[in-house]
């Protein structure tokens, strides 16, 4: 079987990648074991080289490896390379404080001697989505390699490119613990099952971290699992409306609004909403829509054609059932993937912009009597990943954050992002566990009671 890129900016075929078959997959399996049998005993010093050698290749990768994400999926190259810095800041986080994270801490009891050791457990598959090619990997794969485990990637078929380009950067940094491999998702199974396959990491839909789960349950490997959002904004009466509607802006069209923790419901109290409505729809009117190639283009294509029809069945069903349009909200079938910016208002409950992930630039507005009932919306999901909250009372923003918002990572007068010095994951229905920061770092490692009494 044979896997195609396409540019989603002009439908052109990019490249064509051959499947890694069964015998390929067990042999880099294997290789990649033996690898980590010796790398498990390198001290952080040594593991630290190759991950700030791999910081210095994609700084001066950048402009190539963002090329090459415009191309397979879309993305405007600016975005392309502040992902690629975002990789190269977080190799150096890890690089910087993994020993600190990972040392063994003595433990205070009864006992003559009694400590905590962290060690790694081995293999880890890495199943990643195209969204964001290259920050997921590193996020999953930066603090993995500095534990001491071995990753074996497999990314999402539209991006094998970009796992390519990956696995030549880590190998000339220094790496033998790391390989990927060129399967469908049909066989993440059989991954999954593999003997030197310890845990499994995924970013991706609610549904496929659903299927993973259970195969990994099947044969008890630990999962983390950072799946889907619907991230809701709250706009309070006392906000300062034009920042509030450039950071709800900016979060909604993050990668032509193909992100988890893209901003995606704006609950604002009634008496705001009328001026929200105007200045949100004007500022996402002068985002311009292009080829991602040109400098000056915020917005590329969806990643395929096919999510643009898909996204277009979720407006199509919103406005039957009582939304209404205030910009955009039109996909005319090419073998492009161009969407227009789009602003619903009027949302309500039983509408798929209410209750559903829109993967795309699609914003909903939903009006909120007060404080307490714009909580009650925002919690009123199956999702859990982010929030936002816009107060000119931070402390009451904290307390909203804090609190109320039952989401993973809350912020005060600011769009939510991820940050390799804080923990990143969800709840609810998207997801368990945790990545980045200390938290991240100890997620696939074995805690290890030791106790010395003579």
């Amino acid at each position: 079987m044979n896997f195609e890129s396409r540019n989603p900016a002009t439908g052109e075929r990019i490249a064509c990648y051959d499947e890694t078959s069964r015998d390929e997959v067990d042999k880099i399996l294997r290789d990649l074991y033996a690898a980590f049998e010796r790398w498990r005993r390198t001290d952080f010093l040594t593991r630290a080289a190759p991950m700030r050698k791999a910081a210095t290749l994609l700084r001066e990768r950048q402009d190539s490896l963002a090329r090459l994400m415009a191309l397979e999926m879309g993305k405007p190259l600016a975005q392309g390379r502040a992902e690629i810095e975002k990789c190269a800041f977080g190799c150096d986080f890890y690089a910087d404080n993994a020993q600190k994270f990972l040392s063994p801490e003595e433990i205070k009891t009864d006992l003559p001697r009694s400590l905590v050791a962290y060690l790694p457990l081995g293999v880890i598959l890495a199943i990643m989505p195209w969204n964001f090619p290259f920050w997921q990997v590193f996020r999953a794969v930066a603090p993995a390699l500095m534990a001491g485990n071995a990753v074996v990637l497999k990314h999402a078929s539209n991006v094998f490119g970009c796992a390519q380009a990956i696995d030549d950067l880590l190998r000339d940094a220094g790496f033998n613990v790391f390989r990927s491999v060129v399967v469908g998702s049909n066989r993440v199974r059989e991954l999954i099952e593999h003997p030197l396959v310890r845990a499994v990491t995924l970013t991706g839909s609610t549904a496929a971290g659903a299927a993973v789960a259970a195969q990994a349950g099947g044969v008890l490997k630990k999962t983390v699992l950072e799946l889907g959002g619907s991230d809701p904004y709250i706009v309070l009466e006392d906000a300062d409306l034009d920042a509030a509607t450039e950071s709800c802006v900016t979060s909604r069209l993050i990668n032509t609004g193909q992100s988890c923790i893209a901003a995606k419901r704006f609950i604002v109290v009634e008496q705001l909403r009328a001026q929200f409505e105007k200045l949100f729809t004007e500022k996402m009117q002068t985002r311009r829509l292009g080829n991602p190639l040109d400098k000056d283009v915020v917005l590329g294509p969806l990643a395929r054609p096919d999510l643009c029809v898909s996204l277009q069945k979720q407006v199509d069903a919103s406005v039957a059932a009582g939304a209404r349009i205030l910009l955009g909200g039109k996909y005319k079938e090419t073998a492009t993937a161009f969407y227009p910016p789009t602003v619903l208002t009027n949302v309500r409950p039983g509408q798929p912009a209410y209750g559903e992930e829109t993967f795309g630039p699609v914003a909903a507005i939903i009006g909120a009597r007060d404080e307490a009932d714009a909580i009650r919306i925002a919690n009123d999901t199956s999702f859990g990943l982010g929030a936002a909250v816009f107060t000119h009372d931070r402390a009451r923003g904290e307390r909203i954050a804090t609190r109320d918002l039952e989401a993973g990572c809350c912020f005060v007068n600011d769009f939510v992002r991820s940050d390799p010095r804080l923990p990143f994951g969800g709840i609810k229905q998207s997801g368990y566990g945790r990545e980045l920061g200390l938290f991240g770092i100890r997620e696939f490692v074995n805690i290890k009671t030791v106790v010395a009494v003579k």
